[in-house]
């Protein structure tokens, strides 16, 4: 008796995991990382990571934040519509020279990321 329960029970837990809906972020950038390659003190532009939701629901960015504050970064202000495309647009301000090797953290209500938080890297060298 115990164990067709137990099977039971195993086929419905791993159907429910099959069946999860919700919004889900993909980003465009290889392991959701923007090599800026190399650059002056002088640039400082906009670069943005794309992102496209992958889900049945509407996905809301709910905070991007950066490492450091020097990094001011853009967040979609509306939910993203399933199938539809957005942006985390980024700039430097103030950079020295050296490597750049920093982080934005992005929490949003997604479903295929641990409590919704992607980390999503920068890396290049300022001249």
């Amino acid at each position: 008796m115990k164990k067709p329960a137990l099977f039971i029970l195993t086929v419905l837990f791993s159907a429910m995991g099959y069946c999860q809906g919700g919004p889900m972020i993909e980003f465009e950038a290889p392991e959701n990382t923007i090599d800026c390659g190399r650059v002056s003190k002088a640039d400082n532009q906009l670069r943005s990571f794309e992102f496209k939701n992958t889900g049945d629901a509407p996905l809301l960015i709910t905070r991007a934040e950066s490492t450091l504050s020097s990094i001011v970064v853009t967040k979609p202000g509306a939910a993203i519509m399933p199938g539809k495309k957005g942006e985390i647009s980024f700039k430097y301000n103030n950079m020295t020279a050296g490597p750049i090797r920093k982080t934005i953290t992005v929490e949003s209500n997604a479903v295929n990321y641990p409590d919704g938080r992607v980390a999503l890297r920068i890396k290049g060298e300022v001249l």
